[in-house]
């Protein structure tokens, strides 16, 4: 045996564990002007809702924090800045019969690296799709369901939460996958997995920060250790995106209780350098937080007046 730890062979870089963002993004918001705290959603239990019928047999939403491409409200393509204009604040549903141009411009992704390219990193309706013809679930509801992601956990709570669960009572939907972005896309996606549980639709979400969604107690969730803005797989790889969305699937079915977490065993990079660039104060020059701190006050900005404009 080695005599120390150090010299174990075939052990992993010490930093290849999934990103802290809770704190993170504290560290952030302090080093740039805003230091009292942001508080997470911390639930210590969870509702939980068992499949009340096979999944071949049961009816199944789609909830994104993507939003609807919006001409006149700046860049919103690929490797776009971020944009607090084309942020939506209310509730929105779709069609899922058709394709959609949903975009994630208007939240904090992992811009340093992805570029929001492929929609299908964050968008699995085209392949929901496919599961619903393949018998693999029984089918999609009618529409698919867009969730504002905002700070405000009491607004999610006692607004957005109760409006998509409406809706999909209204759909006859069994069970739910939720798709989350940014780091306040997870607590979004973790509360409103939590009401629909606790009124009998099960849940799975999809996404990147394990910290976020496991600290509010979310019922289900599939982890992937990717950069935020790929929730739904890796972009431009089709097969990344079929396997993520048949594990997701493969945990709605098998959760045994509530907050079961399952990691995906998918690898972003064979390094993990990638992990250390997301709100990491650390590589921030006075310079720079003095520049992101301009910038967070002029989408902050941008946010409030679209909110006065159609969503």
């Amino acid at each position: 045996m080695p005599d120390t730890p150090d010299e174990a062979p075939g052990f992993a870089s010490d930093d290849d564990a999934p990103i802290p963002y809770m704190q993170r993004t504290r560290d952030y918001y302090a080093a740039i002007g805003y230091p009292t705290p942001y508080r997470w959603a911390h639930y210590a239990d969870a509702p939980f809702q068992p499949l009340r019928r096979p999944l071949a047999q049961s009816r199944l939403a789609l909830i994104t924090t993507a939003a609807p491409w919006q001409p006149g409200r700046g860049d919103q393509g690929p490797g776009a800045a971020y944009n607090g204009a084309a942020k939506f604040h209310q509730v929105y549903d779709r069609p899922t019969a058709e394709d959609h141009d949903l975009r994630i411009s208007h939240v904090a992704y992992d811009r340093a690296n992805t570029a929001a390219a492929d929609s299908g990193a964050w968008n699995p309706l085209p392949a929901l799709r496919r599961l619903a013809a393949a018998g693999r679930i029984g089918a999609l509801g009618p529409r698919l369901f867009g969730a504002p992601t905002n700070r405000s956990q009491r607004v999610t709570i006692e607004t957005d939460a109760p409006d998509i669960l409406a809706r999909c009572l209204a759909d006859g939907v069994d069970v739910a996958l939720l798709v989350p972005n940014c780091p306040v896309c997870h607590q979004t996606c973790a509360l409103i997995a939590r009401r629909l549980e606790a009124n009998g639709i099960a849940t799975i979400i999809m996404g990147a920060a394990k910290d976020i969604v496991e600290h509010a107690a979310a019922p289900r969730f599939l982890f992937s250790d990717f950069p935020l803005g790929n929730s739904a797989g890796r972009p431009h790889d089709a097969n990344s995106q079929a396997r993520t969305l048949e594990l997701a699937m493969r945990v709605l079915e098998a959760a045994p209780c509530a907050r079961t977490t399952v990691q995906s065993p998918q690898r972003w990079a064979a390094d993990a350098a990638w992990k250390a660039s997301y709100n990491n104060v650390a590589a921030l020059s006075a310079h720079d937080l003095a520049r992101l701190r301009a910038e967070f006050d002029r989408q902050k900005d941008a946010a409030r007046a679209s909110r006065g404009a159609p969503d």
